[in-house]
């Protein structure tokens, strides 16, 4: 069996008194799409944050590709988050960049890669999303779903091993959540490893290879999409499961 290409264990995160994450454990293999679904502060943000360092865990340990991540110096963690791509939920672009600069610098900052060769390279992870004709738009000109369309060409152009989408489409219009889908289908189609937080329902049952349950900082369930939302084994998994389905529409 082929080891898991990021496997994390016992990741625990408290912010004072609070405990947000209890001993979270989730092994993800190549190609992959897990859903983390759950209730507002269950700790799915703060799970993907940790995955890629922006939350440093309080313990716990990170493997990527067998080797133990280790994020005490700043050259390390830098190579480690080229490899562990991030979505978030606001976009996070350079407002004063054009769409093509804003999936350009990173290229050019972080790995030292010409201007003239970055640029180009932009320009196609731009066109792979759909938005080649919009490349040298600003932010204020682009819609959500197209500046989230820019962020995840921005990941791309990075060549990360595995992405984190946390709730990639909540802060979309309903009409636009479709456009930023088909390009998370696309990528889960051509085998891009992914781990992504959503209350979108329809999309998790129809493309997560598993979906995992939290509650209050844990891992309750884990399961295909059929066996979480039709035969969860704990009640309070189908309990939110109803839920969701009832808010958000039949899968």
């Amino acid at each position: 069996m082929t080891a898991p290409i990021l496997q994390i264990k016992d990741i625990t995160k408290s912010y004072g008194k609070k405990e947000v994450l209890k001993g979270v454990s989730l092994d993800v293999n190549r190609g992959d799409l897990k859903i983390l679904i759950g209730p507002s502060g269950a700790g799915k943000s703060t799970f993907l944050q940790c995955i890629n360092f922006l939350v440093r865990p309080d313990k716990g340990q990170i493997w990527l590709n067998g080797k133990e991540v280790r994020c005490e110096h700043r050259r390390n963690l830098y190579a480690y988050r080229q490899k562990i791509g991030m979505i978030f939920q606001d976009f996070n672009l350079f407002d004063h960049l054009t769409a093509l600069e804003n999936v350009r610098i990173g290229m050019v900052k972080v790995k030292g890669i010409p201007k003239e060769e970055a640029g180009q390279r932009a320009e196609l992870e731009l066109e792979r999303v759909g938005l080649k004709d919009h490349m040298h738009k600003y932010p204020a000109q682009l819609s959500g779903g197209q500046k989230q369309r820019v962020s995840i060409a921005r990941a791309l152009a990075m060549d990360p091993e595995v992405m984190l989408l946390d709730e990639p489409t909540s802060a979309l219009d309903p009409e636009l959540i479709g456009e930023v889908h088909a390009v998370i289908r696309d990528l889960g189609s051509n085998g891009m490893t992914m781990i992504m937080a959503t209350h979108q329902i329809a999309f998790a049952s129809l493309l997560a290879s598993e979906i995992v349950f939290m509650e209050d900082g844990k891992i309750v369930e884990t399961g295909t999409p059929d066996k979480i939302f039709n035969d969860a084994e704990h009640s309070r998994t189908r309990e939110f499961c109803s839920k969701i389905t009832d808010l958000y529409g039949e899968r």
